[in-house]
């Protein structure tokens, strides 16, 4: 494991048992964080002025978008007793199981955008 052993608190085991509380709370914090570092980059790179507040609701908004897309999908899976969706990423539950947040988060982001701006013209 890259920061330790792993979570002790399952989030929901019986639709995923791997899925940890503390893995939960850690891909919020890193979702918020790569969106700020996406606004600094972008700031640094463009003449835009990046929105802080829109970029770390709108990480908030995607990881937890993500995490409940990913869960819908396991209760799928468990419900019509599938493991893989595929066999191209053997062990990995398929390419819909890589794409499942994606998904998800993809729809909630473009609408984001539509009522708010990440970004202002500097």
């Amino acid at each position: 494991m890259l920061f330790g052993r792993g979570g002790k608190h399952k989030l929901i085991p019986d639709v995923s048992p791997k899925k940890t509380v503390e893995g939960s709370i850690g891909g919020t914090v890193f979702c918020i964080l790569a969106m700020v570092i996406f606004g600094i980059i972008i700031n640094s790179i463009a003449d835009l002025r990046a929105n802080y507040i829109v970029l770390i609701g709108a990480g908030l908004l995607a990881s937890i978008v993500s995490q409940i897309g990913d869960l819908c999908m396991s209760v799928i899976k468990r419900t019509y007793g599938i493991k893989d969706y595929g066999k191209l990423f053997p062990g990995h539950g398929g390419v819909l199981d890589r794409f499942d947040s994606v998904l998800a988060v993809a729809i909630v982001l473009a609408a984001l955008c539509s009522f708010f701006n990440f970004f202002e013209v500097i």
